[in-house]
């Protein structure tokens, strides 16, 4: 199957464990009901269009690299070094066969998930490949749809959207970015990631 308009759309993230609504382990602000209704009823009109919608989704073990719980003496947002890169410690989220990890659109929207994050040793903010390079398959399967734009929006502005639009960008694929179905865990976070984005030659759309 051809992407319409040659077009996909990527839903980043949009799993319970990030989201307010779900109380989540590491709900980022703004992501009430409301929030995800709007997620929801712009996806469907994707769908209607005959847009391919990807969700992602992070997709951890419970002895993730990621998690300061398994640090002994560290806390949520520290920053640690792990051989050649530096890492940022997050609450345990998204564990595998846990409902936090649920993705909450409704699964008649979703035409494929893209899984990240599997590998305990590496993290993977980016739906394309993880910080030891391990790819995810977005790619291949971007391309079998003969999508060359790719439309982003999800969880988080400033970590796994931006991460995924640099490299989609690298990749040689067009990339829009919907501001308003975005949100970030810092507001200065977001604004770096925004211009990082622009810089890079996504399109923003506010």
């Amino acid at each position: 199957m051809r992407a319409a308009h040659h077009q996909a759309a990527l839903v980043v993230d949009i799993q319970a464990d990030f989201t307010e609504y779900r109380n989540g382990s590491l709900a980022v602000p703004g992501t009430d009901q409301r929030y995800l209704e709007k997620v929801v009823e712009r996806t469907r009109q994707f769908q209607e269009q005959g847009v391919p919608i990807i969700a992602t989704r992070d997709h951890h073990p419970p002895d993730h690299l990621s998690f300061f719980t398994n640090h002994e003496g560290a806390k949520f947002l520290d920053v640690i070094q792990v051989e050649d890169r530096k890492q940022t410690l997050w609450p345990p989220h998204c564990v595998q066969r846990t409902p936090g990890a649920d993705i909450l659109l409704p699964a008649d929207l979703i035409t494929t998930i893209i899984s990240k994050g599997e590998h305990p040793k590496y993290d993977s903010y980016s739906a394309f490949r993880d910080d030891g390079g391990h790819e995810t398959g977005l790619k291949e399967h971007l391309e079998e749809l003969g999508a060359e734009t790719i439309i982003i929006y999800g969880l988080t502005t400033d970590f796994c959207v931006k991460f995924t639009v640099l490299h989609a960008l690298e990749q040689g694929f067009s990339a829009t970015v919907l501001l308003d179905l975005c949100r970030g865990v810092t507001a200065e976070g977001t604004r770096n990631a925004i211009d990082q984005m622009r810089f890079a030659g996504a399109t923003i759309v506010a």
